[in-house]
């Protein structure tokens, strides 16, 4: 296995979407270009759903068109839908990302609609996004336990994601939307989805609601798996969740990683400062160990 790790960064996206602190386009295009220049090689950096449903990424086509796009990263954009992914396109995104989860009941929550309509209204988008050479990246949320139903049965969650990939998506991540995972689970659900669908087209993405998600990458990482999702400063959340925290800290990941021999080409000191100025840009303290650790004075 190699020790390459591919950091997949989702705080102008899934972060800021569950923020609830508006960060006006010129600050989240600001902490987009910082993400850039850290080395990193993946930043989601909106999601074009009706801005009804997420107020904060209303100006997705805005912040998307004025980033700035560094040669070697790849910026995906989070799509609902069809006329999702023709908005985004029309805003220069060549590469999506779309998601459902492997709880029928939330998925009703969130989106109102089943599995399987949710991942109908994925087919256009996807076979739209292969005659136009776009990449599509998948999500299964609730992987590791639903704020309804509890449970979710491991069959449920690698029929989804067997399901995502076989429709044309050339990566899925594997959600704990809630942050209520433990390693011996998330190895367990990681495990039998590869047996699916082939480890390198596979990442993980936790919360850190129980203060497990290092303790899930880190036995994910033994398993296999060479992408991680994170957001730095810890930002986010689920709204649907009661006590859900967000996404585990990118400075957190990178640290860990780093202390463990692997490569992510990302520069820890240039992260750790824009996970700082964005908790002052929304008013909070950082969620990252890390960062405080780094930042704090005596």
């Amino acid at each position: 296995m190699t020790n390459e790790v591919r950091i997949v960064e989702v705080s102008p996206r899934d972060g800021l979407q569950n923020e609830k602190t508006l960060l006006p386009p010129d600050i989240k295009i600001a902490l987009i270009d910082r993400l850039s220049a850290t080395g990193l090689r993946t930043i989601e950096t909106t999601s074009f759903v009706s801005a009804r449903w997420v107020p904060q990424l209303a100006d997705a086509a805005e912040v998307f068109r004025s980033i700035r796009k560094v040669p070697g990263v790849t910026y995906p954009v989070l799509v609902p839908n069809e006329q999702g992914y023709r908005i985004a396109r029309q805003a220069g995104a060549n590469e999506v990302s779309v998601f459902t989860a492997a709880s029928e009941a939330f998925n009703r929550a969130n989106i109102n609609a089943s599995i399987a309509e949710s991942l109908e209204r994925f087919q256009p988008v996807l076979e739209e996004a292969k005659a136009e050479g776009v990449k599509v990246r998948g999500y299964v949320s609730t992987a590791l336990g639903c704020p309804y139903q509890g449970e979710v049965p491991i069959a449920d969650v690698v029929s989804v994601a067997r399901r995502l990939y076989d429709m044309g998506c050339y990566e899925v991540s594997v959600a704990d939307t809630i942050g209520v995972g433990t390693p011996a689970k998330a190895r367990a659900v990681l495990h039998a989805v590869s047996q699916e669908i082939p480890m390198h087209a596979l990442a993980v993405h936790f919360h850190d609601t129980y203060g497990q998600a290092l303790a899930n990458i880190l036995a994910c990482l033994e398993e296999g798996v060479r992408v991680v999702d994170s957001a730095v400063s810890g930002t986010g959340g689920c709204p649907y969740a009661k006590g859900a925290s967000g996404n585990v800290a990118s400075e957190d990941v990178v640290y860990m990683l780093h202390g463990m021999g692997m490569q992510t080409g990302i520069n820890l000191d240039m992260l750790v400062a824009t996970g700082a100025w964005l908790s002052g840009q929304l008013n909070k303290p950082t969620a990252s160990r890390v960062t405080k650790a780094r930042t704090t004075t005596a």
